[in-house]
């Protein structure tokens, strides 16, 4: 048998560098008590929760491999539900960092998450144009609702009664009834798509932002509300908007003859608040209280306004008519009656703009009991700000109270180099060179400096060396984090450096075709004694293309150089000699290195290829179809034929340049990766992509098996094709308006096979256990019976309640799924166990759900099946009786909790639970209005 080449796994270690991801929101959470302090913000597949005071962060909330796209808090600030871009909700606990519950339904990125106002449900709206909500507190799917033609944009629960707003890009706004599952009302006076919503006025107006820049206004009544008689004429507002459009944009109500009336709602359009920005709304909000409303575009500016009380209103219309009477009276006309009215503009009014520093991509408001208003945003160049308006003040200013930017470049890291030691990592981006420490991953120095393209430390660690897209050559001290000396190296950009093997000095090359030859020198400052380190230009090789890349062969008898006409020449570094022109690429070699030993060159291309070439005589050893995109990186493994690519497809791999074999791959970052670095002893990869994360890879003990690997691969594309199968269909369920929350997983179909496996072990016990007592009826005497090693694993318990244990252990949220995929011939079976369990009095709410379900989708087979008569009619009767057992004990518990609340309250004169703070509010009113009388009689 052969030797077989053994290789070692490469994990990750940390991700670094980033302070928030643009694709997501940033909001509020309360954490140890407090409120307006920190606030989470999606980073790649995780949650930061950072300390906006201390620009700390506190916790993170771990994801899996998918890019988070949307945050909600929970109304009691326990939690945070996390939508990725998969389709799939966690529910993550701000107590103890874990996801305590997870949601599989959509099948693209979820876009709008909202919880109602107990945080019980959970509704959630997609780019698969479903709108699907969830039961929180029962770890399930209550139903999915269909209607919208595009992506969701926005979903709102309405507080008073049972329904649902949502709105689409398909331009629409659609009112859905939760009690009856379907939309009674769909609101057509967009013609662009309805990017933002939200609820101002106790509800009783809706605001939706749209691709102009008008923020169109909705008054919201009931149906008995509207058929009022007495109601007042004085509500209504005018718009700014002219009459013309009003009649244009009319929405259309529908309404259902057969629908409960009480449900119908009126929804008119009343007008126009007009915006700054020109562009789309991008982010419409409201603080949690509906006093201020905030919105942005896709520039930097948000527009803060304040929504008026109907207390506030109240006095503003008495303080016009007023007005009225007096100016009246001074003209000597009759007196005004009941005309005086509130523009829209005075009802909401502007309060001020704020300009960020950078493009806004979204952002969170929480007024303070003191009236103070926070406003976190966030920002496109990773960047969180926050800032406190007054909104008291007479002339409101937003105050920018802390800034979060050390954490990460503003802008994508170009390049990345490694010190001689693997512990400094140098990353450099359009703006700033920052150097981290490996082990702790903190930012220790950052140094503002030009467009970076290539760097490198200088040996001794104490320099460094930048090359910029203007031709210049920048070194800087990192000791004191100056820049000691900048050279105009060439005319174009520097695309590449490299260090010479004897450390003496450095080449590079640009885009004005030449390679510059440079050594360290030390010189004399005129301002200081001491000699100070500086670089003297001594050779320059002309070419006829751009180089984009260059590099020496260790011995440094050879320097490689690409160019852009797709050809890699190879020149004697003594004479600048013409040796060998490595040729076959269809696109330019973006990036290439020699092996440690100078027998190979292996260079990366821009037509997605790898070529591996031996430099004695510049022939091509093997071709490799790389990645998906272009090659932007490529290095080796230091004393080892083993190097890493990295990608525009995302990926990083790594090959073996003497079997020509693809070993691993790195996944981990969304977007392009731009380059990589690999630490001198090899144990460390850090990379950077566009997703502005820089993250490290560690390389472990753990030996990798090729065997395994592609084992392991092939696993999980079936496990991605079966989740991409069509989902099972519902015997007589129609494609309407609803449909079943959750959707087919792998996880679903493995709890399916468990439940089988444990109906088939069932099924074999019960055969046996007949056989047995068989044995011992012909025997005359108890034969020993073999008990299952599974039953003994699980304590020697019966199969039926092995069955129950198995039943149990599927997750709430996939329940309703595994049981769709269960074929028929266990249902039977199953019927019978849940008659036994129930009749026990055992898990009575998980068994009658399944029951019902399993009623539901087989109903014809079970009602054409006479085996399964008697079986229905046991069940009907037991669980009638055990339902209203459980219904009375629940009562009877209820009961006994208030009484017990009654008995405290009493007792210590101490209000309870949520109305204490109702209460104390009506209280202090009626103390203040009696207050306001006994003023006015003396």
């Amino acid at each position: 048998m052969g030797l077989t080449r053994q290789y070692l796994r490469y994990e990750p270690a940390a991700l670094f560098g980033l302070v928030a991801s643009a694709r997501g929101n940033a909001v509020f959470v309360a954490l140890r008590g407090e409120r307006g302090r920190y606030v989470a913000v999606p980073a790649c597949e995780h949650v930061f929760v950072w300390d906006t005071r201390k620009g700390e962060k506190v916790l993170i909330l771990k994801g899996l491999k998918q890019e988070v796209s949307y945050l909600c808090p929970s109304p009691d600030g326990l939690h945070l539900a996390v939508g990725y871009e998969d389709g799939s909700i966690r529910v993550f606990s701000l107590l103890s960092g874990e996801a305590n519950i997870t949601f599989n339904g959509h099948k693209a990125a979820v876009t709008a998450l909202q919880y109602d106002h107990l945080g019980g449900r959970l509704v959630s709206g997609s780019k698969d144009t479903d709108v699907i909500v969830w039961d929180v507190i029962n770890e399930s799917g209550l139903y999915r609702l269909r209607g919208h033609k595009d992506a969701v944009t926005q979903v709102l629960f309405l507080k008073e009664k049972n329904l649902l707003v949502t709105s689409g890009k398909d331009t629409l706004v659609k009112w859905w009834d939760l009690d009856t599952q379907h939309c009674f009302k769909t609101l057509v006076g967009h013609r662009t798509e309805v990017w933002g919503m939200a609820l101002i006025s106790e509800e009783k107006r809706l605001i939706t932002g749209s691709a102009d820049s008008e923020l169109r206004v909705w008054d919201i009544a009931y149906i008995q509300e509207v058929k009022d008689p007495d109601e007042p004429e004085s509500k209504k507002s005018k718009g700014s908007s002219t009459g013309a459009e009003e009649n244009t944009e009319e929405d259309e109500t529908l309404e259902l003859d057969e629908h409960p009336e009480e449900r119908l709602i009126k929804c008119s359009k009343v007008g126009s608040i007009m915006r700054e920005g020109r562009d789309r709304v991008v982010t419409l909000g409201t603080d949690r209280t509906g006093k201020v409303l905030a919105c942005h575009g896709t520039d930097a500016v948000l527009e803060v306004f304040s929504v008026l009380s109907e207390e506030e209103v109240q006095k503003k219309l008495e303080k016009k008519m007023k007005k009225a009477k007096k100016k009246a009276k001074q003209n000597s006309e009759e007196e005004p009656e009941g005309t005086v009215e509130l523009s829209l503009q005075e009802e909401i009014q502007r309060v001020t703009n704020i300009r960020a520093s950078s493009k806004i991509k979204s952002f969170d408001l929480i007024l303070s009991p003191k009236g103070e208003l926070k406003i976190v945003l966030l920002l496109q160049n990773n960047i969180v700000e926050l800032y406190h308006l007054n909104l008291s003040a007479q002339v409101p200013q937003a105050v920018r109270a802390s800034k979060i930017t050390i954490g990460g470049h503003r802008s994508d890291v170009r390049t990345l180099a490694f010190s001689s030691d693997n512990i400094a990592i140098l990353s450099a981006a359009a703006e700033s060179i920052k150097i981290w420490n490996r082990s702790t991953l903190q930012c220790i120095r950052t140094m503002d400096c030009e467009y970076a393209l290539c760097s490198l430390f200088v040996p001794g660690d104490r320099q460094v060396i930048v090359g910029t897209k203007t031709g210049k050559l920048q070194l800087y001290d990192l000791a004191s984090g100056s820049l000691m000396e900048t050279l105009d190296a060439h005319d174009g950009a520097v695309w590449s450096i490299a260090l010479s093997p004897d450390q003496r000095g450095v080449v590079t090359g640009g885009a004005d075709k030449c390679v510059k030859f440079w050594e360290f020198e030390l010189v004399k400052d005129e301002s200081s004694i001491q000699k100070r380190l500086s670089m003297k230009h001594v050779r320059v090789l002309q070419l006829d293309e751009d180089v984009l890349c260059v590099r020496y062969s260790p011995n440094q008898k050879l320097l490689a150089v690409s160019l852009l006409d797709c050809t890699v020449k190879i020149f004697y570094v003594d004479t600048l000699k013409f040796f060998l022109s490595l040729y076959g690429h269809k696109l330019p070699v973006l990036c290439m290195d020699i092996s440690y030993d100078g027998t190979l060159i292996a260079t990366g291309s821009a037509d997605r290829n790898v070529k591996i070439w031996g430099l004695d005589f510049g022939d091509c050893h093997r071709s490799l179809f790389a990645h998906d995109d272009s090659v932007m990186y490529l290095q080796f493994v230091a004393k080892s034929h083993l190097f890493f690519t990295a990608g525009k497809d995302s990926k990083i791999k790594q090959w073996d340049a003497d079997k020509f074999e693809h070993i691993q791959t790195l996944e981990g970052h969304h977007q392009e990766v731009w380059c990589l670095a690999l630490s001198p002893n090899g144990d460390y990869v850090v990379s950077a992509s566009h997703d502005k994360s820089l993250r490290l890879w560690e390389r472990t003990r753990e030996p990798l098996i090729l065997e395994e690997e592609r084992e392991m691969q092939r696993e999980a594309e079936y496990e991605d094709s079966v989740a991409k199968e069509e989902q099972p269909v519902v015997a007589g369920e129609t494609q309407g308006e609803t449909g079943l929350a959750g959707k087919k997983t792998i996880e679903t179909i493995k709890a399916a096979e468990q439940i089988m496996e444990a109906i088939e072990l069932y099924r074999e016990e019960m055969a046996k256990l007949k056989e047995h007592k068989a044995i011992c009826k012909a025997a005359g005497k108890e034969v020993p019976y073999p008990v299952n090693p599974i039953l003994r694993a699980y304590g020697n318990v019966t199969p039926s309640a092995y069955v129950l244990e198995v039943f149990k252990k599927v997750k709430s949220s996939e329940l309703e799924e595994s049981l769709l995929v269960l074929p028929f011939s266990y249902v039977p079976d199953l019927l019978k166990l849940f008659n036994e369990y129930i009749h026990l009095g055992s898990d009575i709410e998980l068994l009658c759900r399944a029951l019902l379900f399993l009623l539901k989708i087989h109903f014809g087979q079970i009602t054409s099946n006479h085996m399964l008569v008697t079986v229905i009619e046991n069940l009907k009767k037991t669980t009638i009786s055990r339902v209203s057992e459980a219904r009375d004990v629940l009562g009877f518990n209820m009961a006994g909790l208030q009484y017990l609340k009654r008995e405290i309250e009493a007792k210590d004169d101490v209000t309870f639970f949520a109305d204490a703070t109702d209460r104390f509010e009506e209280k202090k009113r009626k103390r203040k209005k009696k207050e306001k009388m006994i003023l006015a009689v003396l």
